[in-house]
């Protein structure tokens, strides 16, 4: 993949801890990736959006068991299946293709200031897989990010960019996570009509904030992208061309 090239400095905005602009991992651009975040989010709300009409049909065919019939619930158990089955199949690759944007966007933000960055660009991969700690540690990792790639104000002094769509989409990320784990867990012990109709509807409303998860994910990727290409601020030089997302 192709290199961004990288300036001299900025006046008045020297790089970080003496950090030369041409030291350590180049700067790689991650539009490409947050294009294809872009779809796979786009399919993971699409599949949630399956599976909320999925848990709703199947709420509605436990509200009114005296009257259904054996081939009404066979469809909405197959029907709640499959909308679990293609959950599952978008899970893995979404993830993987996340996690590696997300490392090369935490590498890259120490082109930008090293000042902010205090954990290593390893546990930009590692802190999703810590338990109890993959609860805030990969926030930590995002804010740090976000902050340290927040470009410079045009007379070269820094500009704290607001955190409110980071902190929003972590927030319904990990909501889903538990409430999610939550009806899971009713579920597989749910043993009469009242005790799975309330799993179900743990389920859905963990699946409506997943959806909700997912919109904020796209945002915050190519939120974050654009950010990091405009261009390789701040050593380019001043009246260097920008090239913005599309």
């Amino acid at each position: 993949m192709s290199h961004i090239p990288v300036g001299p400095p900025l006046p008045g905005f020297p790089p970080s801890d003496g950090f030369p602009p041409t030291g350590g991992p180049a700067l790689r651009p991650t539009w490409g990736l947050a294009i294809a975040l872009t779809v796979l989010l786009s399919l993971v709300i699409a599949t949630d959006v399956l599976a909320l009409g999925a848990d709703l049909n199947m709420r509605a065919v436990l509200d009114s068991l005296a009257t259904t019939t054996e081939k009404q619930a066979d469809r909405a158990d197959m029907l709640y299946g499959v909308a679990a089955l293609l959950q599952g199949t978008l899970l893995i690759p979404t993830a993987v293709v996340f996690i590696i944007w997300f490392h090369r966007s935490r590498v890259n933000a120490e082109h930008y200031t090293r000042d902010v960055c205090t954990l290593g660009s390893g546990w930009a991969i590692g802190s999703w897989f810590i338990p109890i700690g993959n609860l805030w540690l990969p926030f930590r990792v995002a804010r740090e990010t976000w902050e340290s790639s927040a470009q410079p104000a045009p007379d070269g002094s820094g500009r704290k960019a607001s955190t409110l769509l980071l902190r929003a989409w972590w927030l319904l990320w990990v909501l889903t996570l538990i409430i999610g784990r939550i009806g899971s867990t009713l579920y597989d012990k749910a043993d009469l009509p009242h005790t799975l109709r309330l799993a179900v509807s743990v389920v859905a409303l963990s699946d409506l904030l997943d959806l909700a998860a997912a919109v904020l994910a796209i945002l915050f990727v190519r939120k974050l992208s654009r950010m990091q290409q405009i261009p390789a601020a701040p050593y380019a030089p001043y009246g260097a061309p920008t090239h913005p997302a599309p």
